[in-house]
């Protein structure tokens, strides 16, 4: 089975940049979707960002993040990144990378492969 791991949180000040990385244990473009969440504490998993498998390039963004966020993935080394910009003091949270054969959703229920999560802080 795929096993994912996160890195690259940290903390920044409002309006700047992080770029996460999730290295997958195999192969898994064209047959996965990976899938970034966050959490804050006290409130639930928000689905993030997720590139499909199953159809090239296809990705799908929260609202809250859209034009701010960037996922993509790098086939040889097996690792999805999101880049994100222009940061907030609410994007403040713990993100985990997720994966799951087959079609994207950014419904934290559809996943079945979980890293332990990495943090980002944003003060202001």
């Amino acid at each position: 089975e795929v096993r994912v791991q996160e890195s690259g949180g940290g903390a920044v000040q409002a309006g700047g940049s992080l770029r996460l990385s999730c290295v997958a244990s195999r192969y898994t473009y064209n047959t996965y979707c990976m899938g970034w969440f966050r959490q804050a504490p006290g409130k639930s998993r928000e689905g993030v960002a997720a590139i499909d498998g199953e159809e090239v390039h296809r990705t799908r963004y929260a609202d809250s993040v859209k034009g701010r966020f960037t996922v993509s993935q790098d086939n040889a080394k097996n690792t999805v990144y999101l880049q994100m910009t222009t940061l907030n003091p609410e994007d403040t949270a713990m993100y985990y990378c997720a994966a799951r054969s087959g079609t994207c959703y950014l419904a934290s229920s559809w996943y079945n492969i979980w890293g332990q999560g990495t943090q980002v802080t944003v003060s202001l």
